[in-house]
């Protein structure tokens, strides 16, 4: 087609849409007090005091304050001041703002903000009434009031909510103030209704982040907390861009079970691009696509140490369990000696129990009343040449698959009896026995059911090690030795 004219149009921008901006910025109004703290950290305050009443929010800070081109700037929407002033002038702090559309968050919650301000010798006040922004239609211009400087007051700003529409809870405004602002960072502190906020702070096992990607570092620290303090409230690790949460998130973790209620932690990633409303991130940037990189590497970490800690706390309930079955089979050998493949066992006496795969039973030391009556032996004669040297009690070799493997040995009678606990695969045997060594597979799927339920779990145990015994004593015939285990079980859990 043929160009018949040029011409141009104008870009307009109805005033209603910096409302809308306001309005719509934050998916929860209490981000906007974050958005005012932040911008006090940008602008080198070393104090933020937020005072919250029901008629009214004040955000005052020691901050440099502005002059009157600072104040123009201040109020020019979508300015790039910040990016290309990325640090402040006297501390040098990484700028947090980046979109310069947030000074008008405060719609969110208030139909009439204030914003007073000073620098040295200026000083002055800007009022935005919503009311009377949409009044006068076109006109683009607030009131403002050059004031006398205040020499008690210093330099600052402070900005005055009033006319809300929207209570705030101070629990709730702490938890967001304490996620979102940069509490940790030198000279800088925020005070809600007089009380000074800091960072949480967690106990439990921690894990260091430091990694390096092409576009800057990932810093930080996940923490495992104790089961005590696990938590499904505010799951999630914290995700921060220049000390500020955009969001938590789980990183597929949350395929875990409750076992992700005691992950946490702040992950520090400034060159990770946000959104607008800084919730979240562009995920299809190649920025975040290396980010995850990073992080699918730590979460595979942090399986491998609570898979640990899982088999730790496995053992130790194996291990007890263990412990009390052959305890009571112990007692039942000594009350059935004929049902005892390891000859008979005297009533009452103790069994001892020995664990770990080279561990030795010793013998109780004989003193001189331990000897025979009639025999006596010279103080200065040597035990150890002139008495016969007593034979070392072998136990049996027990093979274990796996270094993880939980031996438990007992002696009964004359003969030593090890159990081992170990991986054998979801569809090996689920016990069996090799000479005086008797195996339990950990990975069948009745050992998983019942080592999940404590009431039954010493039962379990004892049934199998019941079941071996049975067998060593009697092979040809598995009725007898079904019958030789019913009675075993039921003197080691029948109280007479």
């Amino acid at each position: 087609m043929k160009v018949k004219e040029k011409s141009k149009l104008t870009v307009t921008v109805d005033k209603r849409h910096i409302i809308s901006i306001g309005e719509r910025l934050y998916t929860e109004s209490v981000e906007l007090l974050r958005e005012l703290v932040n911008n006090a950290y940008d602008a080198d305050a070393t104090e933020v005091h937020v005072e919250l009443s029901p008629d009214k929010i004040v955000v005052r800070d020691n901050g440099t304050g502005m002059d009157l081109k600072g104040l123009k700037q201040y109020f020019i929407i979508g300015s790039d001041e910040k990016i290309v002033h990325s640090r402040s002038p006297r501390f040098g702090r990484v700028r947090i703002g980046q979109f310069g559309i947030g000074k008008f968050a405060s719609l969110a919650a208030a139909s009439r903000f204030e914003v007073i301000t000073q620098q040295k010798k200026f000083a002055a006040r800007v009022i935005f009434d919503k009311q009377e922004w949409q009044m006068i239609k076109n006109e683009w211009q607030l009131p403002l009031e050059i004031l006398d400087p205040d020499p008690q007051r210093g330099d600052g700003t402070t900005v005055i909510l009033t006319e809300l529409t929207r209570e705030f809870q101070e629990e709730d405004v702490e938890k967001k103030l304490i996620e979102g602002t940069p509490l940790r960072a030198p000279n800088f502190a925020v005070f809600l209704n007089g009380k000074r906020l800091y960072p949480r702070s967690l106990s439990g096992q921690r894990i260091p982040v430091l990694e390096g990607t092409k576009f800057g570092h990932i810093t930080g620290e996940i923490v495992i907390v104790p089961l005590s303090q696990a938590s499904m409230k505010d799951l999630g690790i914290e995700v921060k861009v220049k000390g500020v949460t955009v969001k938590r998130d789980l990183f597929g973790m949350e395929t875990w079970g409750k076992v992700v209620s005691r992950i946490r932690g702040e992950i520090n990633a400034d060159f990770l691009p946000v959104t607008s409303d800084r919730s979240n991130f562009r995920t299809d940037s190649e920025e975040y696509q290396e980010f995850i990189k990073v992080m699918e590497k730590l979460v595979g970490i942090i399986k491998k140490i609570l898979g640990k800690e899982t088999d730790k706390r496995e053992d130790r309930r194996a291990s007890q369990a263990v412990r009390e079955a052959l305890k009571r089979i112990h007692r039942a050998l000594a009350l059935n000696p004929d049902l005892s493949p390891f000859g008979p066992i005297p009533y009452g006496e103790e069994s001892q129990l020995g664990e770990g795969s080279g561990g030795v039973v010793e013998n109780k030391k004989k003193t001189e009343t331990d000897q025979p009556a009639g025999k006596l032996v010279s103080p200065t004669t040597n035990k150890k040449t002139d008495m016969p040297r007593k034979k070392r009690r072998r136990h049996p070799l027990v093979k274990k698959i796996t270094p993880n493997a939980l031996v438990r040995r007992v002696r009964l009678g004359h003969e030593s009896v090890s159990v081992c606990l170990d991986h054998f695969g979801e569809d090996g045997p689920e016990c069996f026995s090799e000479g005086n060594v008797i195996y339990i597979n950990r990975d069948h799927p009745l050992y998983q059911r019942e080592s999940r339920r404590t009431a039954t779990y010493t039962m379990y145990m004892a049934r199998l090690i019941t079941q071996e015994i049975a067998l060593m004593k009697e092979t040809r015939s598995p009725r007898v030795a079904f019958n030789r285990q019913s009675k075993l079980l039921k003197d080691a859990f029948i109280d007479k």
